[in-house]
């Protein structure tokens, strides 16, 4: 009798390992590859002011949220360990041909992407426009960093996480998710140098919210991206330079000449307004177009479109309006164009277009 019930016993342990197994394998696959960033941050106090980015690797991130394993399997990478304000036209690349082949894999349902605040909307844009899949891509971070009484990394990882191995996030392009609420790639800006709550969608809202990693999807984007982005980095070790140069009253012609003599194949002007800038810098901006520099104006305001042909003559002067995308991200497209053409006019469809 006794032998029976070991054996009983033993078949019962049998089966419900095979159960964890089974249920194990039900759950996504999802991969978090980290580049450093206030979410991995260390300072000397749980209250203080400064701190070092990057200093947490992607292992400790993910034990410090222990409820991934109930939503995800998880693997981790580090790609990177700098604070956002480094992120690098290399470090780019890299981050997107490793995420394409990442995605590539059956086995692999989605990526979460751990980065700084600082670069992180001029990132999700770029990955936007060059990974090559419509499994969900989702970045995040956090204001505070990891050491900090009330840090804001652990949910925000756990909710990126759980929109990641959502099936009803695929075909959004890339997201971001930061305090509950889920952003577009595109469309997404930082509004505040310190505050938690510091992300916005000013144009055109959220994409969703999340809540404890419970979905709702308000809408999709508009524009192209991802599987139908015309723009491919396989094989590219360098991009084009484009220098953003900031409006301002009494602007001098000097910076913009700088920028041509020093290389730049793209010049965008965060403008005044509608795209504005003084008389003598914008005779400036259409010599370097007539040199073969690709210029773009678009706006130092947070939010509203900078109009083509609308209080400057772009036809006349061979300028790109930049749409409702800000200098940071006309920056980011325009790279990617370049690597294309050097027309205007084809690089303003682009920018209509993405």
């Amino acid at each position: 009798m006794k032998r029976i019930f070991v054996v009983f016993l033993a078949l019962l342990i049998v089966v419900q390992v095979q159960t964890a197994v089974s249920q194990a394998k039900k759950l996504p696959h999802i991969v978090i590859l980290a580049t450093g960033g206030t979410i991995a941050g260390s300072a000397d106090s749980k209250t203080s002011v400064g701190y070092t980015s990057g200093a947490v690797t992607v292992d400790v991130l993910i034990s410090a949220v222990p409820t991934l394993k109930d939503i995800a399997r998880i693997t981790g990478e580090q790609i990177a360990s700098i604070g956002s304000q480094d992120m690098s036209d290399s470090v780019w690349l890299k981050l997107a041909n490793r995420a394409n082949e990442i995605l590539a894999a059956d086995t692999v349902d989605g990526i979460v992407i751990t980065h700084g605040t600082d670069t992180m909307e001029e990132t999700a844009y770029f990955l936007q426009l060059t990974v090559k899949s419509a499994k969900p891509v989702v970045l995040t971070g956090s204001m505070r960093p990891s050491t900090a009484l009330s840090a804001d990394g652990p949910l925000n990882i756990f909710n990126a996480v759980a929109i990641a191995g959502d099936p009803a996030s695929r075909g959004h392009g890339v997201l971001v998710a930061v305090n509950d609420d889920i952003h577009s790639g595109r469309e997404i800006t930082k509004m505040n140098t310190t505050a938690v709550q510091t992300f916005e969608s000013p144009e055109y809202g959220l994409l969703g919210t999340t809540l404890y990693g419970k979905q709702s999807f308000f809408r999709g984007p508009y524009r192209k991206h991802t599987t139908a982005s015309e723009f491919s980095v396989v094989g590219v070790k360098v991009l084009p330079r484009v220098d953003i140069i900031y409006a301002h009253a009494d602007m001098s012609a000097d910076l913009i000449d700088a920028a041509v003599k020093l290389g730049a194949k793209g010049i965008v002007v965060a403008g005044v307004g509608d795209g504005n800038m003084t008389t003598k810098a914008l005779d400036a901006l259409g010599r370097a177009a007539k040199a073969g520099v690709v210029c773009v104006r678009s706006t130092r305001l947070p939010s509203g479109h900078t109009w083509r042909n609308s209080e400057v003559n772009d036809d006349q002067y061979g300028f790109v309006a930049s749409g409702e995308l800000l200098p940071a991200k006309a920056r980011v497209l325009l790279k990617l164009a370049l690597m294309k053409t050097k027309d205007p006019a084809q690089i303003q469809t682009m920018f209509d277009t993405y």
